[in-house]
């Protein structure tokens, strides 16, 4: 689906019955914007001490394939590196500074832009829902000692928000 189609698909009412991942374009959309989002992380003051550092080698692919398994698409990420808990396990106890989530999900709007994903308000709408969501996730288990409870599945994330197991 091209942005070019996508008003008259929203209109038709057939918006609904595809998946955030399928309007957004499938996986190339979430790994341009896993890749866009990580590229304005780097810019930010404050965000880039944390996205500099040496990671895994393949973080903004896995980065992507997270996104596009909670918006709808295949459970790559849950196949090749974990569930929700070994994701929230990789920033539990970090000690983020309380404005990194906000500029995390600054940069996140941004980078839909940037990434070339559907202008459409409520598209929009729902990634930033999304975003805001998970971000007080992870911020929560950010404190020094925090720990994460084992076996939390993959959220799924759909046009009405967080859809329960």
């Amino acid at each position: 689906m091209t942005p070019a189609n996508v008003r008259g698909w929203w209109q038709s009412g057939l918006v609904r019955q595809s998946s955030i991942f399928e309007f957004a374009g499938g996986e190339q959309a979430f790994l341009a914007l896993a890749t866009a989002h990580h590229e304005r992380c780097l810019q930010d003051p404050v965000l880039n001490h944390p996205f500099s550092h040496p990671g895994h080698p393949d973080h903004v692919q896995r980065l992507g394939s997270y996104w596009a398994e909670v918006f709808g698409g295949p459970a790559r990420y849950t196949r090749s590196c974990g569930d929700q808990s070994w994701m929230l396990g990789i920033h539990a106890g970090t000690g983020a500074e309380d404005d990194m989530g906000e500029r995390f999900v600054n940069c996140f709007v941004r980078a839909a832009d940037d990434a070339g994903l559907p202008a459409d308000a409520e598209f929009r709408a729902a990634l930033r829902s999304y975003m805001e969501w998970a971000v007080a996730r992870v911020m929560a288990c950010s404190p020094r000692g925090s720990q994460v409870p084992p076996g939390l599945p993959v959220p799924r994330w759909s046009w009405d928000g967080l859809q329960s197991s």
